[in-house]
Protein backbone atom coordinates (compact mmCIF):
# COMPACT_ATOMS: atom_id res chain seq x y z
CA UNK A 1 0.00 0.00 0.00
CA UNK A 2 2.74 2.08 -0.69
CA UNK A 3 1.08 4.04 -3.34
CA UNK A 4 -1.16 5.11 -1.23
CA UNK A 5 1.00 6.73 1.67
CA UNK A 6 2.49 8.40 -1.56
CA UNK A 7 -0.76 9.98 -2.59
CA UNK A 8 -1.38 11.15 0.69
CA UNK A 9 2.29 13.17 0.43
CA UNK A 10 1.72 13.93 -2.57
CA UNK A 11 -1.65 15.89 -1.79
CA UNK A 12 -0.26 17.66 1.50
CA UNK A 13 2.67 18.55 -0.88
CA UNK A 14 0.21 20.07 -3.56
CA UNK A 15 -1.52 21.91 -0.71
CA UNK A 16 2.15 23.18 0.05
CA UNK A 17 2.34 24.24 -3.60
CA UNK A 18 -0.91 26.03 -3.94
CA UNK A 19 -0.44 28.06 -0.49
CA UNK A 20 3.44 28.83 -1.51
CA UNK A 21 1.60 30.51 -5.23
CA UNK A 22 -1.01 32.37 -2.96
CA UNK A 23 1.56 34.06 -0.63
CA UNK A 24 3.74 34.31 -3.88
CA UNK A 25 0.70 36.04 -5.78
CA UNK A 26 -0.26 37.79 -2.34
CA UNK A 27 3.95 39.89 -2.39
CA UNK A 28 4.14 40.33 -5.69
CA UNK A 29 0.82 41.63 -6.63
CA UNK A 30 0.06 43.10 -3.41
CA UNK A 31 -1.56 46.32 -4.17
CA UNK A 32 -4.34 44.45 -6.53
CA UNK A 33 -5.32 42.06 -3.06
CA UNK A 34 -4.57 44.20 -1.00
CA UNK A 35 -7.77 46.14 -3.02
CA UNK A 36 -9.77 43.23 -2.45
CA UNK A 37 -9.22 43.30 1.66
CA UNK A 38 -9.67 47.12 1.33
CA UNK A 39 -13.07 46.83 -0.27
CA UNK A 40 -14.26 43.94 1.89
CA UNK A 41 -13.45 45.68 5.01
CA UNK A 42 -14.81 48.87 3.89
CA UNK A 43 -17.74 47.33 2.30
CA UNK A 44 -17.76 49.38 -0.64
CA UNK A 45 -19.79 47.19 -2.95
CA UNK A 46 -22.93 45.65 -0.86
CA UNK A 47 -26.39 46.68 -1.81
CA UNK A 48 -27.40 50.21 -1.33
CA UNK A 49 -29.35 50.86 2.19
CA UNK A 50 -27.28 48.03 4.06
CA UNK A 51 -28.12 48.48 7.75
CA UNK A 52 -24.47 46.67 8.79
CA UNK A 53 -22.65 49.29 7.18
CA UNK A 54 -21.29 50.53 10.79
CA UNK A 55 -19.20 46.82 10.51
CA UNK A 56 -17.57 48.50 7.79
CA UNK A 57 -13.41 49.76 8.59
CA UNK A 58 -12.00 52.30 6.53
CA UNK A 59 -9.23 52.56 8.24
CA UNK A 60 -5.87 51.84 5.78
CA UNK A 61 -3.67 50.66 8.74
CA UNK A 62 -6.30 48.24 9.72
CA UNK A 63 -6.34 46.94 6.02
CA UNK A 64 -2.96 46.58 6.17
CA UNK A 65 -3.12 44.78 9.34
CA UNK A 66 -6.11 42.26 8.12
CA UNK A 67 -4.14 41.61 4.78
CA UNK A 68 -0.56 41.28 6.59
CA UNK A 69 -2.78 38.43 8.66
CA UNK A 70 -3.93 37.24 5.93
CA UNK A 71 -0.60 35.80 4.14
CA UNK A 72 1.25 35.21 7.74
CA UNK A 73 -1.75 32.99 8.38
CA UNK A 74 -1.17 31.75 5.01
CA UNK A 75 2.56 31.23 5.14
CA UNK A 76 2.30 29.38 8.44
CA UNK A 77 -0.02 26.86 7.08
CA UNK A 78 2.26 26.41 4.06
CA UNK A 79 4.92 25.88 6.01
CA UNK A 80 3.44 23.16 7.89
CA UNK A 81 2.06 21.28 5.07
CA UNK A 82 5.52 21.71 2.94
CA UNK A 83 7.14 19.72 6.46
CA UNK A 84 4.42 17.98 7.50
CA UNK A 85 4.82 16.27 3.51
CA UNK A 86 8.91 16.40 4.26
CA UNK A 87 7.94 14.13 7.60
CA UNK A 88 5.40 11.62 5.46
CA UNK A 89 7.79 10.94 3.02
CA UNK A 90 10.64 10.23 5.66
CA UNK A 91 8.33 7.74 7.12
CA UNK A 92 6.90 6.47 3.76
CA UNK A 93 8.24 2.70 4.50
CA UNK A 94 7.71 3.07 8.16
CA UNK A 95 5.52 0.66 10.84
CA UNK A 96 2.13 2.23 10.60
CA UNK A 97 2.56 3.51 13.87
CA UNK A 98 5.05 5.56 13.26
CA UNK A 99 3.10 6.86 9.73
CA UNK A 100 0.59 7.62 11.67
CA UNK A 101 2.29 10.06 13.91
CA UNK A 102 3.62 11.77 10.78
CA UNK A 103 0.56 13.23 9.86
CA UNK A 104 0.41 15.19 12.86
CA UNK A 105 2.17 18.52 10.98
CA UNK A 106 0.54 17.89 8.08
CA UNK A 107 -2.69 17.35 9.54
CA UNK A 108 -1.97 20.90 11.53
CA UNK A 109 -1.00 22.85 8.45
CA UNK A 110 -4.23 21.34 6.51
CA UNK A 111 -6.32 22.49 9.54
CA UNK A 112 -4.96 25.55 9.81
CA UNK A 113 -5.78 26.63 5.74
CA UNK A 114 -9.34 25.26 6.30
CA UNK A 115 -10.12 27.99 9.03
CA UNK A 116 -8.63 30.60 7.48
CA UNK A 117 -10.83 29.98 4.19
CA UNK A 118 -13.79 29.21 6.73
CA UNK A 119 -13.16 31.60 9.51
CA UNK A 120 -11.43 34.64 7.81
CA UNK A 121 -12.85 34.38 3.95
CA UNK A 122 -16.65 32.91 4.56
CA UNK A 123 -17.37 33.77 7.67
CA UNK A 124 -16.08 37.16 8.95
CA UNK A 125 -15.92 38.79 4.84
CA UNK A 126 -18.87 36.69 4.01
CA UNK A 127 -20.82 37.25 6.75
CA UNK A 128 -20.02 40.47 8.79
CA UNK A 129 -18.77 42.32 5.86
CA UNK A 130 -21.90 41.16 4.12
CA UNK A 131 -19.06 40.33 0.77
CA UNK A 132 -21.60 38.14 -0.51
CA UNK A 133 -23.52 41.33 -1.67
CA UNK A 134 -20.18 42.80 -3.43
CA UNK A 135 -20.71 41.28 -7.86
CA UNK A 136 -17.16 42.67 -7.73
CA UNK A 137 -15.44 41.67 -4.19
CA UNK A 138 -16.94 38.36 -3.53
CA UNK A 139 -14.89 35.87 -2.70
CA UNK A 140 -16.89 33.23 -1.09
CA UNK A 141 -17.25 30.52 -3.95
CA UNK A 142 -13.23 30.68 -4.01
CA UNK A 143 -12.48 30.37 -0.19
CA UNK A 144 -15.66 27.47 -0.49
CA UNK A 145 -13.61 25.72 -3.08
CA UNK A 146 -10.60 25.99 -1.16
CA UNK A 147 -12.29 24.87 2.15
CA UNK A 148 -13.60 21.80 0.30
CA UNK A 149 -10.48 20.80 -1.78
CA UNK A 150 -7.90 21.22 1.45
CA UNK A 151 -10.63 19.22 3.77
CA UNK A 152 -11.06 16.23 1.24
CA UNK A 153 -7.10 16.11 1.51
CA UNK A 154 -7.28 15.96 4.74
CA UNK A 155 -9.60 12.99 5.06
CA UNK A 156 -8.31 11.04 3.00
CA UNK A 157 -4.72 11.86 4.74
CA UNK A 158 -6.80 11.19 7.87
CA UNK A 159 -8.05 7.52 6.51
CA UNK A 160 -5.93 4.77 8.11
CA UNK A 161 -4.58 2.39 5.69
CA UNK A 162 -6.75 -0.70 6.29
CA UNK A 163 -5.31 -4.32 5.56
CA UNK A 164 -1.61 -2.45 5.37
CA UNK A 165 0.97 -4.83 6.52
CA UNK A 166 2.55 -3.46 9.09
CA UNK A 167 5.99 -2.48 6.72
CA UNK A 168 4.99 -1.39 3.69
CA UNK A 169 7.33 -2.58 0.67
Amino acid sequence: MLYLRLSKILLVLSVAFFLFLVVLNNLTDYHSNYLFVENVLGMTTVFEGNQLMWRAIESPAIHTIFYFTIILWEAVAMALCGFGAYLLFRSIKAPKPEFEAAKQVAILGLVLSMLQWFVAFITVGGEWFTMWQSEIWNGQDAAFRMFACIGIVLIFLYMPEHGEEETPS
